[in-house]
């Protein structure tokens, strides 16, 4: 994901001299090809997360489409109100590409994990928020989404899922119908949709047919693909790497609200902070982001247990 990113601005930036990277002394180096190629279009402002937003915010002033980038954490949570004031009060349109999502940085602990980053930014005004787990995916909705005049969140997680899908088929502002199904729907985001993807057989020894939703961009949200696929199945499960509050799963229980009676469920973080400094993998485990756990809780869903 690091790779498609630095790849794909040296690409843009050859082809539009409006665009303008900015960095928090992370992925310098990776970028010195754009540097290189793209003088004056490039800032490693340091460790100052504030002043990259504000700095980006007078960019977009004067007529750049600026890309700030730096981990999660730092420019979400620490320059909340730069991002506010600086872009959203002012109505301008920007990029911020982080790494480091939810517990990438598993082993240095909370201080760099991010758990609420994308309910922060989708509550302001003139955002939107996209959570690509795929090269392709990150290029073809940064194409999509870069230059207009609105500030664009992309999450980049450590991982992939994995899940080959055509270019053509992802679209900014849409979801993407996986597999179809009858019994139950499950909606995998960012890196976990390789996780549903694995309980398949588990369900399928069970006789459950799951159907598989993914959402790449959770805001705007596509919620008549989760409503169309819901009344079918009348059950829904959401996993993903982000606090229960304002993630993909809140997005989820608005949109099959009124559809009547509906199980649903969400395995996502909870109101707590992770301590420990364990692996992503281990951080998964004690989540219940397993294909054992997805599949026990579909179960119970399908078979009209609720909690």
């Amino acid at each position: 994901m690091k790779k498609a990113f630095t790849d794909h601005m040296l690409h843009v930036g050859q082809q539009n001299d409006r665009l303008v990277v900015l960095v928090g002394d992370i992925g310098h180096f990776a970028l010195q090809p754009f540097a290189r190629a793209c003088p004056g279009r490039f800032y490693n402002v340091g460790i100052l997360e504030s002043t990259i937003i504000s700095m980006a915010a007078g960019l977009s002033h004067a007529g750049f489409h600026p890309v700030t980038h730096t981990i999660a954490p730092f420019i979400t949570e620490r320059s909340l109100e730069q991002i506010k004031l600086d872009f959203c009060y002012q109505n301008l349109g920007g990029n911020i590409v982080t790494v480091g999502s939810a517990f990438d940085y598993s082993g240095l602990g909370c201080t760099h994990h991010c758990y609420d980053d994308m309910a922060l930014i989708a509550a302001q005004p003139n955002t939107e928020v996209i959570y690509p787990a795929m090269p392709g995916e990150f290029t073809a909705l940064f194409d999509q989404a870069w230059n207009n005049d609105r500030l664009t969140y992309f999450r980049l997680p450590g991982a992939c899922h994995g899940v080959a899908m055509e270019s053509v088929t992802i679209k900014f502002g849409q979801g993407i119908l996986v597999r179809p199904g009858r019994d139950i729907t499950l909606i995998g985001a960012g890196p976990q949709l390789r996780t549903v993807m694995e309980t398949l057989p588990l369900l399928a020894n069970l006789g459950i047919d799951a159907e598989i939703l993914h959402f790449p961009t959770i805001k705007p949200f596509h919620r008549e693909l989760v409503q169309e696929s819901v009344r079918k199945t009348r059950r829904v499960l959401v996993i993903e790497e982000h606090i229960e509050m304002g993630g993909l799963g809140d997005a989820v229980l608005r949109a099959v609200f009124g559809l009547g009676e509906v199980r649903y469920r969400a395995l996502n973080i909870p109101n707590r902070f992770l301590h420990g400094y364990g692996s992503y993998a281990e951080h998964c485990q004690s989540l219940g982001f397993t294909p054992d756990n997805i599949a026990v809780v579909a179960t119970e869903l399908t078979r009209g247990k609720d909690q």
